[in-house]
């Protein structure tokens, strides 16, 4: 039986112990500046959107949920991985809530407004992500219910197909986030050197969270495979 374990990294071996242990650290600043940007980029644009919009939540919590398997920042270090797969799946759903009330928030402003839906680079990329979070939830079902399901691909398979069609929901998500910020009304809202490190603050967590899913899980699936 394969080890399924996330957790692992093969990156960094075959350093000498202080360029490891150097190493290490660097990942683990990484990683908790990853929760610290998330964490202020989210109140900040909390405090600056109209009431209603959910994107920045729904990064956080997709952040949080991936970070949360980090062999060096995870918040639940302490927590099984059992537990730890339980608060995944609280934050995923956490995701599905997010999306679905700034769907309907949207769909609503529009119809109030009488403007038309899908006209903007922004909605297009936010209905791609929202096609492939929905794809990525039944990734996780099939995983959970693979047996009651009776599929055919064994579980380390789907669980690669879990990690992969993850990694492009947080990439997708990414990207529709930073498109709003070319937005006119954002654009109007947040002026300067303040829009440059907003446009940035998205591209630091992302980098963190595709390291991860990369080299602790997809990489390591590829050698035990």
């Amino acid at each position: 039986n394969m080890p399924s374990d996330v957790e692992y990294s093969p990156v960094g071996e075959g350093l000498g112990m202080w360029d490891f242990w150097l190493y290490v650290c660097l990942r683990r600043a990484a990683v908790m500046a990853a929760h610290i940007t998330g964490l202020g980029l989210t109140l900040i644009l909390s405090l600056l959107s109209r009431p209603g919009t959910s994107e920045s939540k729904y990064c956080l919590c997709m952040t949080e949920g991936i970070l949360l398997f980090s062999a060096e920042g995870s918040l639940f270090c302490c927590k099984s991985r059992k537990s730890k797969v339980r608060l995944h799946w609280l934050c995923q759903a956490l995701v599905l809530v997010a999306a679905a009330t700034g769907l309907g928030f949207i769909l609503a402003s529009k119809n109030v407004s009488e403007l038309p839906h899908l006209v903007s680079w922004h909605s297009l990329l936010g209905c791609c992500t929202l096609a492939s979070t929905a794809l990525q939830a039944g990734f996780g079902l099939c995983m959970i219910f693979h047996k009651q399901l009776r599929l055919s691909s064994p579980p380390p398979r789907l669980k690669l197909y879990h990690a992969t069609c993850g990694l492009v929901v947080y990439l997708l998500a990414t990207v529709t986030v930073t498109s709003a910020m070319f937005s006119d009304w954002y654009q109007a809202t947040v002026k300067g050197a303040a829009w440059w490190v907003f446009l940035l603050l998205p591209l630091f967590p992302s980098l963190v969270v595709m390291n991860q899913i990369t080299n602790a899980y997809l990489r390591r699936k590829k050698i035990t495979s």
